[in-house]
């Protein structure tokens, strides 16, 4: 019978510990790099973003002193996965208070202003 010294012993130990961590991160990790799924694209990213900006200051403050126009038009910007022309035109005080905490937020998310929809034409 074969005799196996102390340090031969505990360096078989650490190999063996070594592979079973391995092992054990492989197997951890592979089901987390198959659930993976693309990213969307930058534009459809910004308007989630957004999205979830505006709905995020609709339920704090409601909807009280926006009207039906700046609505409408509004809607029609995320419908149209923010790619419609920007037609939204803030005119009351609630509209400008919303516009400005939405351009805030937008900046703060990484879009730039030409992104939003904020425009009046007279």
């Amino acid at each position: 019978m074969r005799r196996v010294d102390m340090t031969t012993a505990l360096a078989w130990q650490a190999i063996f510990g070594a592979l079973c961590l391995g092992a054990g991160w492989l197997a951890a990790s592979a089901p987390a790099i198959a659930q993976q799924t693309a990213p969307p694209d930058w534009p459809t990213e910004k308007c989630n973003r957004y999205k979830a900006a505006y709905e995020l200051i609709l339920k704090r403050q409601g909807k009280a002193g926006l009207g039906p126009e700046f609505l409408a038009s509004h809607d029609a910007f995320l419908a149209s996965n923010c790619q419609a022309r920007a037609e939204v035109c803030a005119r009351s005080p609630e509209e400008i208070d919303l516009a400005n905490k939405l351009t805030l937020m937008a900046m703060n998310r990484g879009m730039s202003g030409t992104f939003l929809p904020f425009y009046c034409r007279s």
